[in-house]
């Protein structure tokens, strides 16, 4: 059985397959012939925004880990390695694209650094941009964060804009005429919608909506109401942020489909946004379905309610997998001036503005508490210290507040911290905050949970961000700092929502190696409001 999107229906039908493409559907003989005894089979999954970064593996890792679960293309945006390294982290990811099967097509990123005020590793202008047009693999640009420079012009961000037709949005919470303005700037999708009521609106002015659902950012069971036989080939799939143990255990876009089932959307629209809706919004009239002229991407599953994928095929030939090869990775060393307890102290009484997290979400809650500066960390009211500090240029440590963490001692660190990807920490004192990062910084690079004279790690090596070992033990490590942190009474995923506390274009409250940012203000703010 063999699924139409273009009417949601399932054909009994043979297909025959030349070069790479599909030659057509029904009687046909050929040189080599599958016999799939009954199985369904489905266009090549697709998903519609990913930063690979993110899963904590290089991208042929990655590969090897999402080709297994149906994904034959994915629209990633690499602007987690640009904004460490630039051009060359671009390069990089071209470069590692054609060391797979898995066709990764690039948007790319257009706010590097992501706000004015932030300082990475790099800076990309439009110039730099502009020589990567026309590249093959490169189709688009990637979502435009910059709200305020959208809304007011901002010069750099508008000659970006003007060098390509696929334009990706990143507007949370945007509404209203600030909203029309935004889309009749040429942004055409969004995949930063939390509430059924956004992503609507959203839509309704003529937006793609990127049905999200990542390791915290968790959105299709609010949003999956949307979808109907009218909208579904508006919305799509994007994972966006997921880690390598989320991947290997729940799966890649299969997983949005059967989650998207177990919400009650029908099956056959699903697989829709899965292949063709993507493939539609971003002009690849190459896939996204089984039919004469395109590519013969597909996977063959048990039953499609349930969506077990049991073989893959990239442009007509089986994807098996060729295992391990070590990736190569640019060289992007750490300069850090270490904190001492002095850098990370806070002093006062009074009302402070403390991050709260959203379970499920990325968003943050600006929170205010009368704080006294002695009795932090507090953990009766789960109030701790969050550290992020300067990796590019030795200039040192911000501090804030965050309530959600639910650490009872120790601290966890990372060198992942969206968009700059400073050294951020959280932790039960200052002492182990401190070493947690120092274990960050010998490490190169990573992922750390320090307790007692106990640490787990996951390194880094490359910029950061990926691991250069096979997904399997990556898998393995994180699954024993997430052990180490549950035992010291942390939140599910406390990574990947440490990751995101330092992300100044995501409402409401942040912190950098500044200090503490208002996002609706789009300024710095002190700890303390009086």
């Amino acid at each position: 059985m063999v699924f139409n999107p273009f009417a949601c229906t399932w054909e009994r039908v043979d297909f025959a397959v030349k070069n790479g493409c599909v030659v057509g559907l029904g009687d046909y003989h050929g040189r080599r012939e599958y016999n799939l005894d009954g199985a369904y089979v489905v266009p090549g999954l697709i998903d519609a925004h990913v930063h690979i970064e993110s899963s904590l593996l290089t991208p042929a890792e990655y590969a090897r880990l999402v080709l297994a679960r149906g994904t034959t293309t994915v629209i990633a945006d690499p602007h987690e390695i640009a904004n460490v390294c630039g051009v060359s982290g671009i390069e990089y990811l071209l470069a590692e694209a054609a060391r797979t099967p898995l066709d990764i097509l690039l948007m790319l990123p257009s706010c590097v650094p992501a706000t004015p005020l932030d300082a990475g590793g790099a800076r990309l202008t439009a110039d730099d941009l502009a020589r990567f047009r026309g590249r093959k693999g490169v189709i688009g640009l990637a979502e435009v964060m910059n709200v305020p420079g959208v809304l007011t012009g901002a010069p750099d961000l508008t000659e970006k804009m003007r060098l390509f037709e696929i334009i990706d949005g990143h507007a949370p919470l945007l509404s209203g005429k600030d909203l029309n303005a935004y889309i009749y700037a040429g942004i055409q999708s969004d995949h930063e919608s939390t509430t059924f009521a956004e992503a609507r609106e959203k839509l309704l002015r003529g937006m793609y909506i990127m049905i999200r659902e990542g390791s915290t950012e968790q959105n299709l069971r609010d949003l999956i109401p949307l979808v109907d036989a009218c909208t579904a080939a508006r919305c799509c799939f994007a994972t966006d942020d997921r880690h390598a143990d989320m991947l290997a255990g729940e799966g890649h876009i299969d997983d949005c489909i059967r989650k998207a089932v177990a919400c009650g959307l029908e099956v056959e629209q699903a697989l829709r946004m899965a292949t063709l809706s993507a493939a539609g919004r971003f002009g690849l009239h190459d896939r996204g379905a089984i039919a004469p002229g395109r590519l013969a991407d597909f996977c063959v599953v048990d039953d499609p309610d349930r969506f077990r994928v049991l073989r893959t095929f990239k442009r007509g030939v089986e994807v098996i997998d060729t295992g391990y090869r070590p990736p190569a990775c640019p060289a992007v060393p750490l300069r850090v001036r270490m904190p001492e307890p002095g850098d990370i102290q806070i002093s006062g009484r009074g009302e402070a503005r403390v991050i709260g997290i959203v379970p499920g979400q990325i968003i943050t809650r600006d929170l205010r508490y009368t704080v006294d500066a002695d009795a932090i960390p507090d953990t009766n009211r789960d109030i701790l210290k969050v550290v992020v500090t300067d990796r590019y240029r030795r200039r040192g440590s911000g501090v804030g507040l965050v309530q959600g963490f639910g650490l009872l001692e120790g601290a966890l660190a990372g060198s992942v911290s969206h968009d700059s990807h400073n050294i951020i920490a959280v932790g039960a004192d200052d002492a182990v905050i401190i070493r947690a990062i120092g274990e960050v910084v010998r490490l190169g690079g990573g992922l750390v949970v320090v307790s007692g004279n106990d640490v787990t790690a996951l390194p880094l090596e490359c910029v950061g961000l990926m691991s250069v070992l096979p997904y399997e033990e990556v898998v393995r490590r994180l699954e024993a700092l997430l052990e180490h942190a549950r035992h010291l009474g942390a939140v599910e995923n406390p990574f990947m929502y440490l990751s995101f506390l330092a992300l100044t274009v995501i409402p409401e409250v942040r912190v950098t190696e500044r200090g503490v940012f208002d996002v609706r203000a789009f300024a710095d703010v002190p700890l303390f409001c009086r």
